[in-house]
């Protein structure tokens, strides 16, 4: 089984890193995506993956820069000749973002301009997604894979309900994080992962900066939270993902984020604190995410 990350940055735009999406490749050719933040079509395409290929999206919750790539993906799976309807897996609120943006929704003139075309009207399903909301417990099961989900902590669940995942296929265990602080819900999904894909968005002081600044949550996991998580979890191996922008030294960026993270301590530096923090408790395998970084499970 192979993990690609197609994207692996946070919420700011970032010319460096593309939104979270994760693709999950298994050894029979399947291939199911984690997440469709901006530029995950584009980089499927770049890895030579066809996104009409993707059979099931599950989407951890509903933040843009977790589902902002939807629409694109979808109407370009449609164009690369799709066969059938794209299985959409997502929380409440999954069916209302989806039922606005196909046919009688945002892109309708641009669905009935292309429909108008034999080929297009041939597989008019590829823009009819076919979404199940869910909760706690199993999500998919067949005989290649399994994935059950449990609640995390990143938002009050009555706004936003938000996610992570365990992931069973070919006698392996992946799990996604999604977005969360240190909670029970992600320790029991990450237990003897071979694979912990976790969320490692701002050091603590990135964090305490968001707590007093009011311009977004700062629930999310410190690189020290995921080192001591890791460990109590015997994870196997684990990857930092959903990078906060702390790295960047992009001029437009860190002039528009003041409000947002402490300016002053942006800078590719924040790379080697991450793994200092982290290696303070966790001794395993450990990978700082880029976009594109695959890994074989």
């Amino acid at each position: 089984m192979r993990v690609i990350l197609l994207g692996t940055g946070a919420a700011l735009p970032d010319p460096d890193r593309c939104h979270t999406s994760i693709l999950i490749k298994l050894e029979n050719g399947r291939h199911f995506l984690l997440d469709c933040g901006h530029g995950a079509t584009r980089q499927l395409m770049k890895i030579d993956v066809n996104p009409a290929d993707i059979e099931s999206l599950f989407l951890t919750h509903l933040h843009h820069d977790h589902v902002c790539d939807l629409p694109f993906f979808v109407i370009s799976g449609w164009m690369l000749s799709r066969a059938g309807s794209l299985q959409i897996y997502g929380p409440a609120g999954t069916k209302q973002l989806v039922g606005h943006l196909f046919e009688g929704g945002a892109f309708d003139a641009d669905i009935k301009a292309r429909a108008s075309y034999p080929a297009r009207q041939a597989n008019i399903e590829a823009v009819r997604p076919l979404v199940s909301e869910y909760g706690d417990g199993i999500v998919f099961r067949d005989s290649d894979i399994k994935v059950t989900a449990e609640a995390v902590d990143h938002i009050p669940r009555d706004i936003s309900p938000c996610f992570g995942f365990r992931i069973e296929a070919e006698n392996k265990v992946i799990v996604f994080s999604g977005d969360t602080r240190p909670c029970e819900g992600i320790a029991r999904l990450a237990s003897k992962a071979d694979l912990l894909i976790h969320e490692c968005t701002f050091t603590n002081d990135f964090i305490e900066h968001r707590k007093k600044s009011g311009v977004g949550t700062f629930a999310h996991t410190s690189p020290a939270d995921l080192g001591r998580l890791a460990a109590a979890a015997n994870a196997r191996s684990v990857i930092a993902t959903h990078i906060g922008h702390v790295d960047s030294v992009n001029p437009v960026l860190k002039r528009a984020a003041g409000k947002h993270l402490p300016v002053e301590l942006m800078g590719p530096h924040q790379i080697d604190e991450f793994v200092r923090q982290i290696r303070c408790t966790y001794s395993g395998p450990l990978r700082i995410a880029h976009d594109l970084m695959s890994v074989e499970v």
